[in-house]
C-alpha cells in the first residue's frame, strides 16, 4: 500500500529502545501474562456493560477497567494536573504526544474520551472493542478525501460537549524527542469554539525516562508486549496542563504551534527534573 507524502514519519527506530533497563523474572512476568489475560477477557463483560449503561456510570466503568489493565501488566499510573474536563457540559480538544500503545490506555484511566486513532487500532482483539466502545474515531491516513469529514465529526462531538483526543505528532515517538504538531485536526477545536487541553504523556523507570514502552522501528505489538511485561518499576505519567482558551490563536498552524510551545516546556522539564511530586494531584 502506497503512502502519502504528507503522511507523518518519525525517525525514531529500534536503537532507540533501550533493552537494558531492569526488568523482573520469569514468575512475576507469567503471573503478569496470566492477570493481563483475566483483565483483557474481562473487557468482553465490559463491552456489554457499557452498552447498557450512559454518563458517569459508563465512564467510570472504562476507567477502572483501563486502570485495571495497566496494573496488570506492570504500569504505574501516575497523574499530574488537573482533571481533562473542568466544565462537562463543554467540549474541550486534549492533545498528547504520541510514544506507546499504551497511551490509550493511560488516556482513557483518567478519563475515557473519544480518542482519535489509526484505522487498524479497530481490528485489535480484545481491545480493539474496547476502544471503539469508548466512542473512538478512527482515522484512515491513507485516505486524505476522508479527513475533512473526519474534522467536521470532531467538531460536532465538541459542540455537543464531549472531550476529544488527539495524537498530535500523527506517528509515534521513542518518548526522548518528539515530533511537529501536526495542525490538521487543530481545525475542529477552532470550528466548535472550545479551548484545547495539552497532555503530556512520559514513561519512566526509577528516575529516568524510559523508551521500553515506546512502540516504533520494526516492532511488532507482540514484541513490544513482551518488553512492557517484562519491565520492572515502569512509570506512565500523565501531565495535565492549563486549557489553551479560545481565541488564542486564529489558525489552526498557529493553534498547533502554541499548544505543542506549552507541552515542550514540561516534556523538557519531566527529562530534566525526574521527581514531579510537587505537581503531582493524584496517584493510582
Amino acid at each position: 500500500m502506497s503512502k502519502h507524502a504528507w503522511m507523518p514519519v518519525s525517525p525514531c527506530g529500534d536503537g532507540c529502545v533501550d533493552h537494558s533497563t531492569a526488568s523482573v523474572g520469569r514468575v512475576r512476568t507469567a503471573w503478569r501474562v496470566v492477570a493481563a489475560s483475566a483483565v483483557v477477557l474481562s473487557g468482553l463483560l465490559v463491552v456489554l456493560g457499557v452498552l447498557c449503561v450512559r454518563g458517569r456510570a459508563r465512564s467510570a466503568l472504562l476507567r477502572r477497567w483501563f486502570r485495571a489493565l495497566l496494573g496488570a501488566f506492570g504500569v504505574r499510573l501516575r497523574v499530574l494536573g488537573p482533571v481533562f474536563q473542568d466544565n462537562p457540559g463543554r467540549g474541550v480538544l486534549v492533545v498528547s504526544n504520541h510514544v506507546s500503545w499504551l497511551d490509550e490506555l493511560a488516556i482513557d484511566a483518567v478519563q475515557p474520551i473519544r480518542m482519535v486513532a489509526k484505522r487498524d487500532i479497530r481490528d485489535w482483539p480484545v481491545l480493539g472493542p474496547l476502544i471503539t466502545a469508548a466512542r473512538t474515531v478512527y482515522l484512515d491516513r491513507e485516505r486524505l478525501s476522508l479527513l475533512p469529514g473526519t474534522v467536521a465529526e470532531l467538531a460536532a462531538a465538541l459542540r455537543d460537549g464531549a472531550a476529544v483526543g488527539i495524537h498530535a505528532e500523527g506517528t509515534t515517538w521513542c518518548g526522548l524527542a518528539s515530533g511537529r504538531y501536526r495542525p490538521a485536526l487543530f481545525q475542529a477545536a477552532l470550528d466548535a469554539g472550545v479551548p484545547v487541553r495539552p497532555v503530556v504523556l512520559r514513561y519512566s523507570q526509577g528516575s529516568a525516562t524510559s523508551t521500553t514502552p515506546a512502540f516504533v522501528g520494526s516492532d511488532t505489538l507482540v514484541d513490544s508486549l513482551r518488553r512492557v511485561l517484562r519491565s520492572r518499576g515502569l512509570v506512565v505519567e500523565v501531565h495535565v496542563l492549563d486549557e489553551v482558551a479560545p481565541g488564542r490563536a486564529e489558525t489552526r498552524r498557529e493553534l498547533a504551534a502554541l499548544v505543542q510551545q506549552e507541552a515542550e516546556r514540561v516534556a523538557y522539564a519531566s527529562v530534566e527534573v525526574p521527581s514531579p511530586r510537587r505537581h503531582a494531584t493524584r496517584v493510582a
